[in-house]
């Protein structure tokens, strides 16, 4: 199989959507030329041309807007928030608006929208243009949410994504874009709410999202060392939420430990602890641990930032503690 980057895979699956469905187009800030902030989309202005790879003005609200009614009106948008902290802009737009069409038209209306964004730290942005919002969306019904961490994966589920007749929510990490991996010829779709079994392990059941899944298996290494056995999950998308494959995990392994890049209050890994407490607590054997940043505005210093945010050697002491509590 052919190795392709994280970014290399995103662009894979955007081209050849839009080389095989004309209602396929994409628009975003500097999305062209430029190829976008993170140069995901180069080379895609030459080949499909300025009516396809659309620049569009500063407004999250318009870019959002605009892909709502193209969607409605049987296209199938792809549109691009330069960073996710700026979905917050589109807020009305999104939750209001395209989470409802469908419902509020009894069915009649489709919205095949899919937007997407990256964030992420890493890079000393600074509090404004690192953020993690992946928990904000999953309280909308309506809205889709994924968050692949592998090149095969980023590229199966935006092809999904581009065909589901619902809005969905695409995130993508800035410092996954250039990690490399197998990725099959044959584009296959991955469906909605399959988890992924990334490691086989025995005595702890890490469940990880976004940037967290390659740190959770260098701590799974790392405990491997330790003669501890973990087994990393990977949901890929957490709207729908593979809850099934989730509990049988922490039925085998009898722990639990989520890890998530955004603040622990509030994040996802709270309603992975309430999935996991709900259909495996007979089978914990010690309190689940959580692992997420510190509760604060990210800071612009590159030391602070690191601080701030989680790493495998968190995820590993979280492994090591619930090991000891057992």
């Amino acid at each position: 199989m052919p190795e392709l980057t994280y970014r290399e895979a995103v662009r894979d699956a955007l081209s050849r959507a839009m080389r095989e469905d004309d209602d396929v187009f994409i628009m975003g800030e500097d999305i062209a030329e430029m190829g976008g902030s993170m140069g995901v989309t180069q080379g895609m202005l030459d080949e499909f041309g300025a009516e396809r790879v659309r620049n569009t003005p500063i407004s999250e609200m318009a870019i959002v807007g605009t892909g709502i009614g193209a969607a409605m009106q049987g296209m199938r948008p792809v549109v691009e928030i330069m960073y996710q902290d700026f979905l917050t802009l589109s807020m009305e737009q999104l939750v209001n608006q395209a989470a409802k069409h469908r419902t509020m038209s009894g069915g009649q209306l489709k919205v095949p929208l899919t937007i997407r964004t990256q964030g992420g730290a890493g890079w000393s942005p600074g509090a404004q243009h690192a953020q993690q919002f992946e928990s904000w969306f999953v309280h909308v019904p309506g809205l889709k949410v994924v968050f692949p961490s592998t090149p095969e994966d980023v590229r199966g589920l935006l092809w999904s994504a581009i065909y589901d007749d619902n809005p969905v929510v695409f995130f993508e990490h800035r410092l996954l874009y250039p990690l490399k991996g197998e990725v099959p010829d044959e584009l296959e779709p991955i469906p909605f709410g399959k988890a992924r079994i990334m490691r086989e392990g025995a005595d702890v059941t890490v469940i990880a999202i976004g940037r967290m899944v390659p740190e959770a298996l260098q701590a799974a290494e790392e405990a491997e060392a330790l003669g501890i056995s973990v087994e990393v999950l990977d949901p890929r998308t957490l709207l729908p939420l593979d809850e099934e494959a989730i509990i049988a995990s922490v039925q085998k392994t009898n722990r639990c430990v989520t890890a998530h890049e955004a603040v622990t209050r509030g994040g996802f890994g709270a309603e992975l602890t309430a999935v996991v407490q709900h259909g495996a607590f007979d089978h914990l054997d010690a309190p689940i641990e959580r692992v997420g940043a510190k509760f604060g505005p990210l800071a612009f210093a590159p030391a602070m930032e690191q601080w701030a945010v989680p790493h495998a050697a968190d995820v590993l002491e979280a492994v090591k503690r619930t090991v000891a509590r057992a």
